[in-house]
């Protein structure tokens, strides 16, 4: 037996700490790597490329966390260039025709039956 060192402790004797006491325990060995493992995939999830992850969520379902149907386009895009012109068309607007405007989109709910 080979002594490394001595320790002493509050309130203990000293007592002699040998490199048998310091062998490795193939099951604390196996939680580090499980861990090392873990910790290096959360690590891979915070680099994911910034264009797939934004690709991705056009392809993902509203019940799954997607983007709602009423969400604006993404820029870049034809369709965005239209939105930005229309909504700084409606900004320019007067209040009243805005207003007018608004309630000629919405759909007609005076077909239905009244509750009594």
């Amino acid at each position: 037996m080979r002594i490394l060192s001595v320790r002493a402790q509050p309130g203990r004797v000293l007592f002699w700490r040998s490199t048998e006491d310091m062998a490795v325990n193939p099951r604390q060995l196996a939680i580090l790597f499980a861990v090392a493992l873990l910790a290096s995939t959360l690590a891979g999830c915070g680099t994911i490329n910034e264009k797939l992850s934004a690709g991705m969520g056009d392809y993902i379902p509203q019940w799954a966390g997607g983007l709602p149907p009423d969400a604006p386009p993404r820029p870049g895009t034809a369709k965005y260039d239209a939105f930005v012109a229309e909504r700084e068309r409606q900004r320019l607007m007067p209040a009243a025709e805005r207003e007018k405007e608004q309630k000629a989109m919405q759909p007609d709910q005076s077909g239905l039956d009244p509750v009594h």
